[in-house]
């Protein structure tokens, strides 16, 4: 999988920036694009294995399930998994069911974000807990504005990282998910038939921390 760093453009004024730099000019670009209205609105980060980040504004008021939801859409969903937040080290669970040995049942999702979460706030995502996806998530900030209600609005997103295929160094368009985290997983469509893993091995380069896993096709 690719780390490197990326490069994302700014949803508020088309400027392009690095992940970090992305954060620091958001604060100063969300003040210069002020809007009417009084709801409460968090400015979340989340990160997928450093190379991919989204920075998103969502209702205070909105539920973890609703922002399950868009992880699900954006960048996780594949085969109906089970997924659960971790905050303060309690966990909430899309399908909560009490624990075969202790009896304890997790938290449901169908709870506020504003109950939850401040300011400042870390918390973590896991997405199907057998080939696991784990997104570190942070409440970078707050302010109250206009948004309908269980909207999310996407700031800014990392572009997709350059994978190069193995053959020609031309950007790749398929991986192999046998051998993604070896040097020669990335092909173009002219070249991956070279590969010495079979063709069902095979999955499409997305910009997704779940990209290679589990059949994710984005």
């Amino acid at each position: 999988m690719a780390r490197q760093t990326t490069h994302g453009k700014c949803n508020l004024c088309g400027k392009t920036f690095g992940k970090a730099a992305m954060t620091r000019h958001l604060a100063k670009c969300r003040d210069e694009h002020p809007e009417r209205g009084q709801t409460r609105i968090f400015h979340l980060l989340v990160e997928g294995y450093r190379t991919y980040w989204l920075h998103i504004e969502i209702p205070a008021s909105a539920k973890l399930a609703r922002l399950d939801k868009f992880l699900r859409d954006i960048w996780l969903e594949c085969c109906g998994h089970l997924s659960a937040f971790t905050i303060d080290r309690e966990r909430y669970d899309v399908s909560p069911e009490p624990d075969l040995w202790t009896g304890k049942k997790d938290h449901s999702m169908a709870i506020g974000l504003e109950r939850v979460l401040e300011v400042g706030d870390k918390f973590e995502h896991e997405y199907d807990f057998g080939t696991t996806t784990d997104l570190q998530l942070k409440v970078v900030a707050e302010r109250t504005g206009s948004i309908k209600a269980n909207q999310v609005d996407i700031l800014a997103r990392n572009d997709l990282p350059e994978l190069l295929c193995a053959t020609c160094g031309q950007a790749a368009t398929q991986l192999c998910a046998y051998c993604v985290y070896e040097g020669n997983a990335f092909y173009c469509d002219k070249h991956v038939g070279e590969h010495q893993c079979s063709e069902d091995a095979f999955l499409p380069v997305v910009n997704s921390p779940r990209m290679g896993v589990c059949g994710y096709t984005g």
